[in-house]
C-alpha cells in the first residue's frame, strides 16, 4: 500500500508530538521499478528523506520490503540510526537460513515466474500460516497503485536473491531492535526469521501479535498497541 494509506492509523496513534515521516518505497516510485534496481535505491531514498527532514540520526521503522531495506541500511549506515524496528521484514539475508526458509524461497522463485493474475494470490498464500484464509479483495476495481505491484515484487525478489547482507555488521549493531511478528503469518518464514534475528542482534525485543498476519499487519489493525510498543522502544534507545 502507499505509505500514506498504510501508516495513517499508526501516525494518528503516535500523536503530534512524534515527528514521523511515512515514506513510500523507491521500487514503486514510477510505473516501473528503477533501472538496475537494488536495495541501494531504498537506502539512498531513506537517507535523502532524513536529510530533507533535518534528521542527523533517527529511529527507523520498516515493514515487509521496507523492513528488508531497513536491515540493509542498519548494516551499511549503523551510525545514522538511534534504533531499528522491524515489522515482518520480507528478507534478512541469504546466510544461515533454516531449511524451512529455504523451501519458502524456492516457492517464491516459482511464484515470480507466474503471470500477474496467478502471481499475486500465490504470493499472499505462501506468507500465511496453514489454514489461514487470505483477506478478501476490497470491493470495486483495484486501485491504480496496484498496477505496478507485480513488477515491483519481482524486482524485490530478484534483488533479495542477488544481495548480500552483512550479518557480522548486524551483530555489532548495539542499538535496540524491535521485531513485530504476526501469529498467523507463515511460521516457516517469519517466525524462523525472528529466531535468527534474536541470535544476531545483541539488544532484541520480539513482540508477537497473535491474531495478525502479514496482510493485516499490526500498524494498520492494532495501531494503538503498536504505537505504545514503539514509544517504549524509542524511550529505551533515547535513554
Amino acid at each position: 500500500m502507499p505509505a500514506d494509506l498504510a501508516y495513517q492509523a499508526l501516525l494518528d496513534a503516535l500523536g503530534e508530538d512524534v515527528e514521523a515521516i511515512a515514506k513510500d518505497l523507491e521500487v514503486y516510485a514510477g510505473s516501473e521499478p528503477p533501472l538496475g534496481y537494488t536495495l541501494q535505491h531504498e537506502i539512498d531514498g531513506v537517507l535523502r528523506t532524513a536529510r530533507d527532514a533535518g534528521f542527523e540520526r533517527f529511529h527507523l521503522v520498516g515493514y515487509s520490503g521496507g523492513g528488508a531495506s531497513s536491515l540493509a541500511l542498519a548494516a551499511s549506515h549503523p551510525d545514522r540510526l538511534l534504533s531499528l524496528a522491524l515489522i515482518e521484514p520480507a528478507w534478512m539475508g541469504n546466510d544461515d537460513l533454516h531449511p524451512e526458509e529455504q523451501a519458502v524461497w524456492r516457492e517464491f522463485d516459482r511464484i515470480a515466474t507466474l503471470p500477474p493474475e496467478e502471481m499475486m494470490p500465490a504470493f499472499v498464500a505462501i506468507q500465511l500460516a496453514p489454514g489461514v484464509e487470505p483477506p478478501p479483495p476490497p470491493p470495486g476495481p483495484p486501485p491504480a497503485w496496484m498496477a505496478n505491484r507485480p513488477a515491483g515484487l519481482r524486482a524485490f525478489l530478484k534483488t533479495f536473491r542477488s544481495s548480500t547482507l552483512s550479518l557480522d555488521r548486524l551483530r555489532n549493531f548495539a542499538k535496540p531492535v524491535y521485531f513485530a511478528l504476526g501469529g498467523r503469518s507463515n511460521p516457516d518464514y517469519y517466525a524462523r526469521m525472528a529466531e535468527r534475528a534474536r541470535e544476531i542482534f545483541p539488544d532484541f525485543t520480539l513482540d508477537v501479535f497473535t491474531q495478525r498476519h502479514h496482510f493485516d499487519p499490526p500498524h494498520r489493525i492494532e495501531p494503538e498497541r503498536t504505537a505504545k510498543a514503539l514509544r517504549a522502544h524509542w524511550a529505551r534507545a533515547d535513554s
